[in-house]
C-alpha cells in the first residue's frame, strides 16, 4: 500500500489541538483558556457588507491576488497604522495569514534549507518549513529575559543554509514585543545572508507597550522583508479567513502564481467583508482592543497575586506565558488542570523545545471566566 510522503508524515497535531479536542469531549463546567480567538462578534456593519455582497451577485472568482479595492485598502492600512509603505499591486490577498505564512515559506525556503525559527515560537512555522522541503531550525530565547528576542542568538544561528528567518511581532505565545533595535539586527543579518525575513503581524494591531510599526518600516531597506497580517484577531474575523501577504514583487508574483492550483482566490464575499473592515467604522474595533488591554492588565495582576505563577510581562496579543509551579511536562500539567480543575490551556511544549513547562494562556475570554480561570490554577497550586 502507497504510504503518504514524508514531507506530510513528518507533521503533527499541534499540542493547542490536543487540548481542544479533549475540552470538546468533556461533560467539565471548563474554562477554555487555550485557543486564540477573539471571543467577540464580527461587528454589525462587516457583516451587512458581506449580505450585500452576496445579494447582488458578488459571489464569483476574483482574480488570483485579490479584488483591487481591497488590496488598496490593506496597502493604505499597512501605511496608516504601521508606517509600512507598499503598493497595492505588492499585496496578496490570501485565506488568512495562515496562508500568507505558508505561501512566503514555499517561496523563499527551498529544500534542504534553513528557516530561523526564535522560540517558543507558533507551531506552524515547523510544519511550513517541512512542507517546503527545507529545514526549521528552531533558536531558543534566553528565559531570564522573558523570551525577548536576542538578536545574537539569532544571528549567530544563520549561516550558508539560512533561506528565511521568522519573526512574529508580537509573539505567540509569549505576547512580547522585540525592540526595533533588535529587530534591525536581525534583519541585517539576514540581508547579508541573501535571507528573507517573514514578519508575521497578525497581532500588531493588539500592541498594548512598545513600538508598534511594522518590521518593513524598522529598517533602511525593506526589500527582503515579507509583511503577513489578517483580519482575524484585530478585527474578530477568525472565520472569515482573510489576512494578507506584502513585500517585493519578485516573492508576491510568485506567490500569486501558486494559487492558481491551490486556493485560486479568498471568498469574494469574505473579501467584500475585510473591506468593510478594513475601511469602514473603527471604533467596534477600538473597542475591542480596549477591552484586550484591560484584560491583559487583569492577568498581570492574577500573576503578580498567586504563588508559584510567574510570566513574562505580555507587552501585546493576548497571551500569557504562564510558569506554573506543578509538576510534570507541560502537556501533563495541561491535561491535569483540564481533568482535576476544569480550566484549559496550551502546553508550552508544543511551541518549541523553549516551551517545554510553561503554558499558553488566551486571555480571549471574558473577565470573569478569566478570574474563575485563574481562581481554579490557584487551587491547583494549593492543592500541590
Amino acid at each position: 500500500m502507497p504510504t503518504p510522503t514524508a514531507r506530510v508524515r513528518d507533521c503533527s497535531h499541534s499540542s493547542i489541538r490536543v487540548m481542544f479536542d479533549l475540552a470538546q469531549s468533556s461533560e467539565q463546567d471548563l474554562v477554555r483558556l487555550e485557543v486564540g480567538e477573539p471571543d467577540f462578534d464580527t461587528p454589525e456593519h462587516v457583516i451587512d457588507a458581506a449580505t450585500r455582497a452576496a445579494r447582488e451577485g458578488r459571489t464569483h472568482y476574483t482574480s488570483n491576488a485579490g479584488l483591487p479595492a481591497l488590496r488598496r485598502a490593506i496597502a493604505s492600512t499597512l501605511d496608516r497604522d504601521f508606517a509600512v509603505e507598499t503598493a497595492p499591486e505588492d499585496v496578496l490577498v490570501t485565506t488568512g495569514g495562515m496562508e500568507a505564512l505558508h505561501l512566503a515559506v514555499l517561496s523563499t525556503v527551498g529544500p534542504g534549507e534553513e528557516l530561523v525559527v526564535p522560540s517558543p515560537g507558533w507551531p506552524n512555522y515547523w510544519m511550513q518549513a517541512r512542507l517546503a522541503d527545507g529545514v526549521p531550525r528552531e533558536v531558543p530565547m534566553p528565559v531570564e529575559t522573558g523570551f525577548d528576542l536576542d538578536a545574537s542568538r539569532v544571528i549567530e544561528a544563520m549561516g550558508p543554509e539560512t533561506a528565511a528567518v521568522m519573526l512574529c511581532r508580537p509573539s505567540n505565545p509569549t505576547g512580547r514585543v522585540a525592540s526595533p533595535d533588535a529587530v534591525r539586527a536581525v534583519v541585517e543579518a539576514a540581508a547579508d545572508h541573501d535571507a528573507y525575513v517573514v514578519a508575521d503581524e497578525v497581532y500588531l494591531s493588539l500592541t498594548y507597550d512598545g513600538d508598534s510599526r511594522g518590521i518593513a518600516a524598522l529598517v533602511d531597506d525593506a526589500s527582503h522583508v515579507l509583511t503577513i497580517g489578517s483580519c482575524s484577531k484585530s478585527h474578530a474575523m477568525t472565520g472569515w479567513r482573510v489576512g494578507w501577504l506584502a513585500g517585493t514583487s519578485s516573492v508576491v508574483d510568485e506567490a500569486t502564481k501558486v494559487r492558481e492550483s491551490t486556493t485560486a482566490c479568498t471568498s469574494s464575499v469574505a473579501q467584500h467583508a475585510a473591506l468593510a473592515a478594513l475601511t469602514g467604522p473603527q471604533e467596534p474595533f477600538q473597542e475591542m482592543y480596549d477591552a484586550f488591554a484591560e484584560r491583559r492588565n487583569a492577568v498581570i495582576s492574577r500573576v503578580e497575586e498567586i504563588d508559584g505563577l510567574d510570566c513574562p510581562h505580555p507587552e501585546g496579543a493576548f497571551y500569557a506565558f504562564l510558569d506554573v509551579d506543578l509538576p510534570g511536562t507541560s502537556l501533563e500539567v495541561a491535561k491535569h488542570l483540564l481533568t482535576e480543575h476544569g480550566v484549559v490551556l496550551a502546553p508550552g511544549g508544543g511551541f518549541g523545545d523553549a516551551g517545554e513547562g510553561r503554558l499558553r494562556l488566551s486571555f480571549a475570554n471574558s473577565l470573569d471566566r478569566l478570574h474563575e480561570g485563574f481562581d481554579r490554577i490557584e487551587r491547583a497550586l494549593d492543592d500541590a
